[in-house]
Parts: structure tokens; sequence; C-alpha cells
């Protein structure tokens, strides 16, 4: 994962958000200097601030992660294996008790 890259679309979804780094670290419960490093890819971040980034500013995960999943992944059905199920299905968890009921696993 090239965490600048990430970075670089935080900071995009932000400005088109009309958010503050401010106002993103409150909405979000981050420091506003985490939110600095976060998009100026000086800092990697859990899968926890990911769902808090794209619910503070009302966006999909996918919004951020589209550009660093490889085209096969993004256009195919890609058969995870048992262990690998799991964790998704964790994954999908978290972002439905964190209010992204729009995402349901199938």
């Amino acid at each position: 994962m090239n965490y600048r890259d990430l970075g670089r679309r935080v900071r995009q979804q932000r400005v088109l958000c009309k958010l503050t780094q401010e106002e993103l670290a409150e909405k979000s419960g981050i420091s506003c200097s985490f939110v600095g490093h976060i998009e100026r890819g000086e800092k990697k971040f859990s899968i926890g601030t990911l769902v808090a980034l794209c619910n503070a500013m009302e966006i999909s995960p996918n919004d951020l992660l589209q550009d660093s999943l490889s085209p096969e992944v993004l256009n195919h059905s890609v058969d995870v294996g048992e262990k690998n199920k799991a964790l998704f299905e964790d994954m999908m968890q978290v972002l439905y008790e964190h209010g992204r009921r729009d995402y349901e696993y199938k």
C-alpha cells in the first residue's frame, strides 16, 4: 500500500467535503496533527481510523482505497479462502457498526 497516494486521496476527499484538517480531525475523533501526517503519507493508520475518516467525510472506503486495488480485484470476483473470508466478514461488521449500514456482506 502506498500511504503517500492514500494520504493524497484523503486530502482530495477532505477538500471536496469542504472540511479543514481541524474539522476532519474533530469529526473523526483523531488529532489534527495525525490528519496532517496521514495526508502527507508519513503515518500508517488502522482500519478503525479509515472507518472514522470515511464516516466523518460521509464517503465509502472505496473512495480512498480504489487506487490501491489491482484491476483484477476491482473487476473480478476473487476466491479469498475461508481464513480471509472470516477477516472480510469482520471488516464488514466493523463498517456496519460504525454507521455504514449501506455495506452489506452477501
